[in-house]
């Protein structure tokens, strides 16, 4: 497969040139205007910082990205989906507050902020892909309905896979509640008994009628009826209807894979990571550790795989900083940072399955934006 060109900038700047215009410098010079935009509905997917995190993505870039959109004539909005987890963003009303607290509003960025999979997380649209693992992606509404999208993301370590990257930003990021619980879970919701308060908000939701009291007034589900769509977890202010977290890293790193090939299946996509404060685990905790490297740049591509792949390359080949998660485990120079501080992980896995199906390359040209 021939090399894909991944266009990379620093953040040295000077009077008159700030790293707002670098940063559209860079993405012109990586070819984002041979997009049509005129009058096309543009997801500019991002992940708004879990409030109390501040290492997310500045809503300046947001905004220059989104000052480019409309004046190339597309109709850009911000977006993401709703968690699969309890927290800040796990409805659409806590969702847009949150993004709000961290600066995404349309007075900073110049747009309109939308919660792709809707108020619960139900709002989705079943794509076909045919894949390893999944044969439909649940990918959330506004994400699947839009005829472009452009992933802004935060280059960082992650728990699950290794770091997160483009892919998943685009893939879990992009995913509704049932799409999330596919990719984390081998297993269909359980409900613990315990926790259920028989207010039966579940019952109410589930589209497929498989969740009944049982003698005792509890909720319960029929697994003959149930389809894993993750309604009643979205839905449940009790913790009784949960995720069984039992899908191993390495298979949710290949169905995040997909997720992303579902996203970028039939429309233009274009793609920008910024690595600079990398820190060691990923931006939905509401709270983040000390940056594992000094900040680095800003890279752009049409392939996401080529992306992450530059940009896991570039944080190796960067000195790792002390006093951070890595010198607490003992790190030395030229081990893989991110396997050395997520052991468990094989971040690997994930490119490799976004490679063998078409998604991008792992191949890459670096390209220097001054």
């Amino acid at each position: 497969m021939k090399k894909s060109k991944v266009y990379f900038t620093d953040l040295r700047t000077k009077p008159g040139y700030n790293l707002l215009d670098k940063l559209q410098k860079l993405v012109v010079d990586a070819g984002i205007k041979n997009i049509d935009f005129i009058n096309k509905f543009v997801a500019i997917k991002i992940h708004f910082g879990e409030p109390g995190n501040l290492s997310y993505i500045r809503p300046n870039y947001a905004g220059s990205i989104v000052k480019l959109v409309k004046e190339l004539g597309g109709k850009p909005f911000l977006t993401d989906a709703n968690t699969l987890y309890s927290g800040r963003r796990f409805n659409a009303v806590d969702h847009i507050e949150a993004a709000m607290e961290n600066g995404f509003n349309p007075m900073s960025v110049g747009c309109n902020v939308i919660i792709a999979d809707g108020l619960k997380g139900g709002d989705y649209r079943e794509i076909p892909i045919h894949q390893k693992y999944c044969k439909t992606a649940k990918i959330a509404s506004a994400i699947a309905d839009s005829d472009i999208v452009i992933s802004m993301t935060h280059f960082k370590g992650h728990e699950m896979t290794g770091f997160g990257g483009s892919l998943k930003n685009l893939g879990m990021g992009s995913g509704s509640i049932g799409g999330k619980l596919e990719m984390h879970s081998a297993s269909k919701p359980v409900m613990k008994h315990d926790k259920c308060v028989s207010c039966g908000l579940c019952i109410k939701n589930c589209l497929h009628g498989a969740i009944s009291f049982n003698e005792n007034k509890k909720a319960t589900i029929d697994y003959d009826k149930c389809v894993g769509c993750g309604q009643c977890v979205a839905v449940c202010r009790f913790d009784s209807a949960t995720v069984k977290w039992n899908e191993s890293a390495d298979i949710a790193n290949e169905k995040i894979a997909e997720y992303a090939y579902a996203v970028a299946k039939d429309k233009p996509t274009f793609h920008i990571s910024f690595i600079m404060n990398v820190s060691p685990n990923c931006d939905c905790w509401n709270s983040n550790d000390v940056s594992i490297v000094p900040d680095i740049g800003i890279a752009a591509s049409f392939d996401p795989v080529a992306l992450d792949q530059a940009c896991v390359d570039m944080v190796n080949k960067s000195t790792a900083l002390y006093a951070t998660e890595l010198s607490d485990r003992d790190y030395h120079e030229g081990q893989d940072k991110f396997s050395h501080i997520h052991p468990d992980t094989n971040w690997k896995v994930g490119l490799a399955h976004a490679k063998a199906i078409g998604l991008g390359t792992d191949e890459y040209e670096l390209v220097i934006v001054k």
